[in-house]
């Protein structure tokens, strides 16, 4: 262990005086993960970061939600603001993928909900939309936390879903 520490391909700290070294939970499962070694069945795994997925085109939410659960995440959709709002309360997801022209309640007011409601304002927003850039930067002055274009860029979307997520 105290090699893999050395090289940098786990993450640890040696304890002052002593010589020991500590690990955290999260970078040792990575570190099983990255090289494939059984994750032993005591251990307790981190939970998998929640999405919820926002739009009226099912086509996207379909694949939105085959990125998202294929990448480690656990994902639910709404094809309406109104029933976002709901999720959003019974299910206080750590991201939601937005996008900004649906019928009746748009992604405008979906996202100005979000940060007005102190149980909700936490949670990181990503904005996906086909609209122009002066909407997406509206998007961002209402504080989304990133914006992308429709179509978007599955990898793109994954680095910056796991970047507000904290996930690796």
């Amino acid at each position: 262990v105290s090699r893999w520490i050395a090289k940098g391909e786990l993450k640890g700290h040696k304890l002052p005086g002593r010589g020991n070294y500590r690990v955290q939970l999260e970078d040792f499962l990575q570190f099983l993960q990255k090289y494939q070694m059984p994750i032993p069945s005591n251990l307790p795994l981190p939970a998998q970061p929640t999405v919820l997925a926002i739009d009226d085109e099912i086509g996207y939410l379909n694949a939105l939600r085959r990125l998202f659960s294929k990448n480690g995440f656990e994902v639910s959709t709404a094809q309406d603001g109104f029933v976002a709002g709901v999720s959003l309360l019974s299910l206080k997801p750590d991201l939601v993928t937005l996008d900004l022209n649906m019928p009746a309640l748009n992604g405008f007011e979906v996202l100005s909900y979000i940060r007005s409601h102190p149980e909700l304002n936490q949670i990181k927003v990503v904005v996906i939309s086909g609209l122009a850039d002066v909407d997406l930067e509206k998007a961002k002055a209402l504080g989304a936390d990133a914006c992308l274009t429709k179509p978007f860029d599955n990898a793109t979307l994954l680095s910056v879903a796991r970047e507000l997520t904290h996930q690796l």
